[in-house]
């Protein structure tokens, strides 16, 4: 014979599993979140690191930087400057909002991804090295 109180959990028992669950979910949902956001930001610093090597490829081949950067899922650079159609191709992260302005002897990439945290990367050429975060939010026709 068996006892009744042996029959399973009790509803201590069974309150104890949920709130240890609930404080789990709790801490890991934010945690999440903040890495979905962080991955969002590195996607448009990724898609500035790759127009740069298309601006850069361009300008090996013409001697010039390309005049136009249009659409928002693709870069599409182009110059009107050479006695032939060129164009140059990026294709963009999902979701993310890109600037090219051509200033001649030089040129800003500018990039933001609305899945992200909301911050803008600029990319100078005249100093190089790898998209910093910008202090506001840019315009993508100007970089400014």
């Amino acid at each position: 014979m068996r006892k009744s109180k042996d029959d399973g959990f009790t509803l201590i028992e069974l309150l104890v599993v949920v709130v240890i669950i609930g404080v789990l979910v709790a801490i890991a949902v934010p945690v999440y979140l903040n890495y979905r956001k962080g991955a969002a930001d590195k996607s448009a610093q990724s898609d500035i690191r790759g127009a740069v090597s298309a601006v850069e490829q361009f300008y090996a081949d013409y001697s010039l930087y390309p005049d136009t950067a249009d659409g928002t899922t693709s870069l599409t650079l182009t110059s009107t400057s050479v006695t032939s159609p060129t164009v140059q191709t990026v294709t963009l992260s999902d979701k993310t909002t890109f600037g090219y302005v051509n200033l001649g002897s030089s040129y800003l990439l500018c990039a933001t991804n609305s899945g992200g945290s909301g911050k803008w990367y600029l990319y100078n050429s005249k100093n190089g090295g790898v998209a910093q975060a910008a202090a506001t939010a840019l315009d993508p026709k100007t970089c400014a």
